[in-house]
């Protein structure tokens, strides 16, 4: 497995990253554990959580999945080291009011607080890469399509968030620090606050990047692209739409069933929406005129895209864990990727 170094930090991650959310939830622990073994035998060094985790989001599931984790480092000594461990600290409430007392900010105190509790559960004594969930100003984001002025409201500044996560940095609990759902704009102000106070640079923002949502295209991959901050591209099978179980019977095939199919909630997010799931058909059918799966390709195209430092993959088996991982080394013709955009000049980015 190759390796890419994540911004201007220290961290060389696996150009693959495992995912974890659903850990605790979909998959029990001892198949998370095994998966986690696989991962690692297979070469892959970085492993992403979150607070939040697993998901869907629920009150008596909260912080599970960190847990797990940190029973499962625990009882192998010395693989801590040979490791990049990532978690998130979930930004002010969407309606989880378990997190928080469902706060709508985010206090400096707040993500001091919510690493160490991290760090407790992951039982590790330095977060690798600390990274703020999603903003907690208002953003157009999880499937929302439009900045709305008014909806902005008073929250803890970007230079706040920074000078919280300084003193983590400063104490040793975290090496470096990421953002995850975010803009452009934000990209660039966290970027520029942090050299004009002297605090710590992101390194990474964590964003969708999928066949049925390349809206990072239209300016955020610039932003990063100057700034020298690495995408860690999240949903590159776009919640499971781009590996054909949806294309014959929808959400209701009781031989296939996804996360789609099997969470409710789940089915009213940007990824079950009717106009995601025909454009994944699409895409699946192009993969299979060229003699590949549809997630083999979706999965090369989002591995090969200049934009991309590392792909978070979220699996329920070791059959996927490994196709996942087969697919890396995939180059796909440049008929192919002309036949990609055609699709996508015609569809846009549906899972926006």
């Amino acid at each position: 497995m190759e390796s890419t170094r994540l911004g201007r930090s220290s961290l060389n991650v696996s150009r693959i990253c495992l995912g974890t959310m659903t850990f605790g939830e979909q998959v029990d622990e001892a198949g998370s554990q095994a998966i986690l073994d696989h991962a690692v035998a297979r070469g892959l060094n970085f492993i992403d959580t979150a607070e939040m985790y697993p998901v869907p989001a629920r009150a008596d599931t909260f912080t599970q999945t960190e847990r797990l984790i940190g029973r499962w480092l625990k009882a192998r000594p010395g693989l801590r080291e040979r490791l990049v461990i990532a978690t998130k600290v979930s930004g002010p409430s969407r309606g989880y009011d378990w997190i928080r007392n469902g706060a709508q900010d985010l206090s400096a105190d707040d993500i001091v607080a919510a690493c160490e509790d991290s760090l407790r559960r992951l039982q590790i004594e330095t977060i690798d890469l600390y990274q703020i969930h999603w903003p907690l100003r208002h953003v157009p984001m999880f499937g929302g399509l439009f900045y709305e002025p008014e909806k902005n409201r008073e929250v803890s500044s970007i230079a706040v968030q920074l000078e919280a996560l300084d003193r983590l940095v400063r104490a040793g609990k975290v090496r470096e620090i990421g953002l995850s759902n975010e803009t452009a704009y934000g990209v660039c102000e966290f970027v520029h606050q942090a050299e004009r106070g002297g605090l710590p640079r992101i390194v990474s923002v964590q964003n969708p990047y999928a066949l049925v949502n390349r809206v990072l295209e239209n300016g955020l991959d610039e932003a990063m692209q100057r700034h020298d901050v690495s995408l860690l591209a999240y949903s590159p099978l776009g919640f499971g739409s781009l590996t054909g179980k949806y294309d014959a019977r929808g959400l209701d095939d009781p031989a296939k069933p996804g996360r789609l199919a099997v969470f409710e909630g789940m089915r009213k997010q940007r990824w079950a929406r009717p106009e995601t799931l025909a454009a994944a058909r699409r895409y699946n059918a192009l993969a299979r005129e060229h003699g590949m799966s549809a997630s083999r390709m979706a999965l090369a195209w989002c591995y090969g895209r200049w934009q991309t430092a590392s792909t978070i993959i979220g699996v329920t088996s070791m059959a996927q864990l490994d196709e996942n991982l087969d697919a890396w080394g995939t180059r796909l013709a440049p008929e192919l990727l002309a036949e990609i955009d055609r699709i996508r000049w015609e569809i846009r980015d549906p899972a926006q």
